[in-house]
């Protein structure tokens, strides 16, 4: 019989699967059109960014809708900020957990044992572009020099060793080093400049090097069997969009992100908790980063 849970996994995945299909035909995932990778999703009400598998849900749901804004909340919340949803508007679907207790039988003992389990929830929220009320604050432009610097400051603050040269971008797990091609090589698109190119592909190598049994320790292996690569190169994906949207600066589809287009698919289509596990362990590898920014501060 399916369950609640189940239903909530079904949905989100299908919906990012839509996104996906969309855009196939461009090569691009939902992160990299409509600008909304440019900024990380946040709630109207506590100013909250959301975090794993809601990120990549709401920015499908921006993408799938034409949504320009990368504020959203619940119906209710909106309300309490004066601002109303129009009539006819469709909400979009995130999840969060509860937490109950739990009965299991010890295999070895035959006891039965109290435990902890997490059981997803689904919650509908709105973005900003669905209300009346609402005024979007005045940003002050950045100077683009300044964000990158900003992604200069947070990748030397890792720590991780980033050697240029050759004509491919990897991270090498038996030397623990990053390779990057010489930054004046990569070039510019029609819709992201070349600086853009280059620091969407070190942050996503850098997502790869928190995988290291030194760090984060990342295994997708166990339960992905023969699709753990393409796992493991959507969880640098993810969390190359993640860091993006931190960092100020657009995500641009590696150069061989259409190889893994289709496998991530099939991924998802057969396993509707892939997506999940994939934004989870972006958002764990994103949070370990921006720890390391915090001992760099400690140090100096």
């Amino acid at each position: 019989m399916t369950t609640h849970k189940q239903d909530v996994y079904s949905q989100i995945t299908d919906r990012i699967i839509k996104a996906i299909e969309n855009g196939a035909g461009e090569v691009e995932m939902p992160w990299h059109r409509s600008g909304t990778a440019h900024t990380r999703p946040v709630n109207i009400l506590t100013g909250n960014a959301y975090r794993g598998i809601n990120i990549v849900s709401l920015w499908a749901s921006a993408e799938v809708n034409g949504f320009s804004n990368g504020v959203w909340g619940t119906y209710r919340q909106w309300q309490e900020k004066k601002a109303q949803v129009r009539k006819g508007e469709k909400s979009s679907l995130i999840v969060f957990y509860k937490e109950f207790d739990s009965e299991a039988e010890n295999p070895e003992t035959g006891e039965v044992e109290l435990g902890k389990r997490l059981m997803a929830r689904a919650s509908f929220v709105f973005n900003a572009d669905q209300v009346d009320g609402y005024e979007r604050p005045e940003k002050a432009t950045s100077d683009p020099a300044e964000a990158v610097e900003r992604a200069d400051q947070f990748i030397a603050a890792t720590g991780a060793e980033v050697k240029h040269g050759g004509e491919a971008a990897y991270y090498r797990r038996t030397t623990d080093h990053i390779q990057m091609p010489p930054r004046e090589t990569f070039i510019g698109t029609a819709t992201s400049t070349s600086t853009e190119g280059y620091y969407s592909t070190l942050l996503h190598e850098l997502t790869h090097w928190t995988g290291h049994k030194r760090r984060i320790d990342r295994d997708m292996g166990k339960r992905f069997g023969d699709n753990a690569y393409a796992m493991e190169e959507l969880v640098a994906e993810l969390g190359a969009a993640f860091l993006c949207a931190e960092l100020g600066i657009t995500a641009e589809p590696r150069p061989d992100h259409a190889a893994y287009l289709d496998h991530w698919l099939r991924v998802m289509k057969a396993d509707k908790k892939a997506i999940f596990t994939a934004a989870s362990q972006a958002s764990k590898a994103a949070d370990y980063l921006g720890g390391l920014q915090a001992k760099e501060q400690e140090a100096a």
